[in-house]
């Protein structure tokens, strides 16, 4: 699915009742076709048990006008939307790897949605491990626009910032207090470039613009895509890696605009947050390698100083990883590498992935550990250069 109860799938006359019922939620939304609401209704005539749950959603969405606080009381808006994004039969079916994308760009949307004019002249703050950048809730809209436009190409879809090369001149464009990433130049310029040419867009349409291109990679999400090749300029991953790498940063962002604006905004589900946990214990190596490289540190003599350690993450997203510390290990039982890992780290899921996010102080991050010391203090400190614009 995409995430978006808007564009639900048609549900033929005569569907049976667990059909009939999953509309319940858009029903409540005012998101159904008028086909899917007719056939609905005259379910709902005499079915008590749909009719009850109908009246309770149609009530509680009543609630959920733009002139309300953002902060609905319990989260009552979110259970809602989480309601219907959770009943709602998928108008597109999507692999596991674009799942976390569509759950994170609904999310994000919704938020959205309830922003008020004061609300889209607030700045938020995005850290990364190269300083920090102030970006209108638009303005974060042009940068996750530009960023996920790197999709495009691999799924036959127009570029978003099609001189993706050029250095911006003078203007408007985000505001950072160092600059040191070096490797991410094409980044912030296509991210200054596409503020530029949005500054006299309202926030609405840059948000339907934004809207409309992850809906349209999510459209061309197919199964057999995930091998495709995503090039940033900096790396190239696989295209089911470079899904969940931009559903973790809209997730990120998206958290840095509700901060900005006080509204509440949770973590992604169980299953989505462990593909992102996954992702990121995969690029720690070259994020290890990055820290000696910057150190000026001779690299490890691989495979004989072959170090692991186990990275063991607890709450909603609970597994292991075992993390190569000097370089990537080579395929089999490699002679030479330690197969005890020589340190253990435990530490919550999401406290992982916003570390990851450069949203979180290595050295004040509650964790348990065990072992050799330096190389969980090694670890941490590599995290954060996952981090980037």
């Amino acid at each position: 699915m995409t995430g978006a109860p808007e564009s639900p799938a048609a549900v033929p006359a005569g569907a049976g009742h667990e059909a009939l019922r999953g509309l319940l939620g858009a029903w409540a939304l005012h998101a159904c076709r008028p086909e899917e609401t007719a056939e609905l209704e005259r379910h709902l005539t005499g079915c008590r048990d749909c009719g009850e749950e109908a009246d309770r959603l149609r009530r509680a969405a009543e609630l959920l006008t733009v002139a309300d606080p953002l902060d609905q009381p319990d989260g009552l808006r979110q259970q809602v939307l989480d309601f219907c994004l959770a009943r709602r039969a998928p108008a597109h079916p999507l692999p596991s790897w674009a799942a976390p994308f569509a759950a994170e760009t609904a999310k994000l949307d919704a938020l959205l949605r309830d922003l008020g004019p004061q609300e889209w002249r607030e700045l938020a703050e995005l850290p990364w491990h190269g300083g920090t950048l102030q970006l209108g809730p638009a303005e974060v809209l042009c940068h996750l626009t530009a960023v996920d436009g790197f999709l495009a190409a691999p799924l036959g879809l127009p570029d978003p910032v099609p001189d993706r090369g050029r250095v911006p001149q003078q203007g408007r464009g985000p505001v950072r207090d160092r600059d040191d990433g070096a490797p991410f130049t094409r980044l912030l310029a296509r991210t200054e470039q596409l503020i530029r040419e949005q500054a006299d867009a309202g926030p609405q349409q840059v948000r339907r613009r934004w809207r409309g291109q992850t809906q349209a990679l999510l459209r061309a999400a197919e199964p057999g895509a995930g091998g495709r090749s995503v090039d940033y300029g900096f790396a190239a991953v696989p295209l089911r890696d470079a899904f969940v790498d931009r559903a973790f940063e809209t997730w990120v962002h998206g958290e840095d605009v509700a901060r900005a604006v006080d509204y509440p905004y949770p973590p992604p589900s169980p299953g989505h947050l462990r593909q992102m946990v996954d992702l990121a214990a995969r690029m720690l190596p070259a994020a290890l390698a990055g820290l000696r490289q910057a150190a000026g540190a001779a690299p490890a003599a691989a495979p004989r100083a072959g170090r692991m350690l186990r990275l063991v993450i607890e709450g909603s997203a609970a597994g292991e990883w075992l993390v190569p510390l000097d370089g990537p290990a080579p395929p089999g039982p490699p002679a030479g590498w330690a197969l005890e890992p020589v340190a253990e780290l435990v530490l919550d899921g999401v406290e992982f992935c916003q570390l990851a996010a450069a949203h979180r102080d290595p050295d004040r991050l509650p964790v348990g550990e065990s072992g050799d010391r330096s190389a969980i203090r090694e670890l941490l400190t590599a995290v954060p250069l996952l981090s980037r614009p």
